[in-house]
């Protein structure tokens, strides 16, 4: 056995997980280290990601990833702030705009949020983005601004800055490039790593089934959240996930400014036809932060509170005032329709009387990035939008771009009838979109089988009683 002094070389950990061996916690610190610092070569690290991608991580190895990503830059400590620090995350959704209401409701009902999200990508959207949409919403913040804004407004929602989990930007954008991203200890350990750098208490975790999560497979979403939820629990993170559907967009809206539009509108107490589902499940999720974070015996009596803050008004209040202290202009509230200017409009109707019976909700992710809402390239974090364009990290987005659902999965529909808005930034780019609803919505003569919005709920417990039956 070689001794703990033995030097390392990053060959020998390529090798060894290519032969399907376990790396120690040493080596896996070794790796971090040099992906943070640059001293291992980019084609070294994307070659033991292929090979972990390939051959997979054990409990354990997952759990030294996370653990040594988190600590490979500083961490944010919300102790001065008086209050129990919990945050949600979600593996991303189509319309999926419930941080920009759990966020607001967790605060008013005493949480610190310290919510460090992230861009679009693919079918998915970002809630940077969203956020961004409203002019002057800054999502780039040092720590100490960070801090302040949490201390006097209870939720922040920034973008992962360059001092958290730096060795987590290095690893994700090679994960990006070589095709190592479907793999669940290292989607874990990214997740993870971000978000126990931030301090929290708790947190909760959405993971998405269905034809418009990230994994397809029920059985793969199971062993991510179950992975998910033990890895967290084991670092100290109270932590609870629930799987949850994405069969079809949530609510009415999915794009940038039209998302904020409508969670201002159901924090204005306003419920609009279509928009149950993002509601109920907003609750639900905050009902587990209020939970976990001790500001109620149950996630039952959490939900009870989280709808109070949302009727009362506390909770809009809570978003006004972060949206003010990131210097987002508050004057675009006045008028939301009035605000949405999209380059062009086109919408799209029924070609036959029947039932929506189904919904490729992925291919409607594609058809929303189309309209100039989503991008191709990943951003880079902590980096402004504006500059990461010009570098040519990413590409920019049009904050009026998206669509606006007219019928949701089940509804009858008469031919003529409209199915679905498309915004773009021109008229020429709403011609892909339609293609792509065209092909991903089914109308047929029977209704499809409901399906229960959350379908399973990871307790620590039930976490580790999973992976220990689970085969991998």
């Amino acid at each position: 056995m070689p001794s703990d002094s033995t030097p390392l070389h990053m060959v020998d950990l390529i090798r060894r997980k290519r032969d399907g061996l376990a790396l120690t916690e040493r080596q896996i610190g070794f790796l971090v280290a040099g992906a943070t610092s640059g001293s291992i070569p980019h084609e070294q690290l994307a070659a033991w990601l292929m090979a972990a991608c390939i051959r997979g991580l054990s409990l354990d190895e997952t759990r030294l990833l996370t653990l040594a990503m988190r600590d490979s830059g500083e961490r944010f400590s919300p102790s001065r702030l008086g209050r129990p620090a919990v945050d949600k995350h979600s593996t991303g959704g189509v319309g999926d705009k419930t941080s920009l209401l759990i966020a607001p409701i967790a605060a008013a009902c005493g949480l610190a949020v310290p919510m460090i999200s992230g861009r679009g990508l693919g079918h998915t959207g970002g809630t940077l983005d969203k956020l961004e949409s409203i002019p002057g919403y800054r999502t780039t913040l040092s720590l100490a601004e960070f801090e302040s804004v949490l201390a006097r407004c209870g939720a922040s929602m920034i973008g992962q800055t360059p001092a958290l989990a730096p060795a987590d930007r290095v690893l994700y954008s090679l994960r990006d490039l070589t095709g190592t991203v479907e793999n669940p200890g290292l989607i874990c350990s990214s997740i993870l790593s971000k978000k126990l750098a931030a301090g929290l208490d708790a947190l909760v975790l959405d993971v998405k089934t269905g034809s418009g999560s990230f994994l397809r497979d029920p059985g793969a979403c199971e062993f991510l959240a179950a992975l998910l939820v033990a890895t967290a629990e084991s670092a100290g993170t109270r932590t609870v996930a629930l799987l949850t559907n994405m069969d079809q967009p949530l609510s009415l809206t999915a794009g940038n400014w039209i998302e904020v539009a409508e969670c201002v509108r159901l924090l204005r107490g306003e419920q609009p036809e279509g928009t149950e589902d993002v509601r109920r499940l907003s609750l639900l999720l905050a009902g587990w932060m209020i939970h976990l974070g001790g500001k109620a015996a149950t996630p039952e009596a959490g939900f009870v509170l989280a709808e109070a803050a949302l009727t009362d008004g506390s909770a809009l209040a809570v978003f006004l005032k972060m949206v003010d202290a990131h210097g987002g202009d508050l004057s675009v509230f006045a008028d939301l329709d009035a605000t949405h200017k999209p380059g062009a409009t086109h919408v799209l109707c029924a070609w036959e009387s029947g039932y929506v019976a189904s919904m490729d909700t992925t291919g409607i992710g594609w058809a929303v990035q189309r309209t100039g809402a989503g991008r191709e390239k990943s951003g880079l974090p902590g980096v402004p939008s504006d500059r990461s364009s010009s570098l040519g990290w990413c590409d920019p987005v049009d904050p009026h771009a998206g669509i606006l659902f007219h019928a949701r999965l089940g509804s009858y529909v008469e031919a003529g009838q409209p199915l679905a808005t498309v915004f773009a930034t021109n008229r020429e780019m709403t011609v892909e979109p339609l293609g792509f609803l065209l092909q991903s919505i089914v109308i047929a003569p029977d209704p499809p089988q409901p399906i229960p919005l959350v379908s399973r709920i990871f307790t620590r417990e039930s976490a580790e009683a999973h992976l220990a039956n689970a085969v991998r």
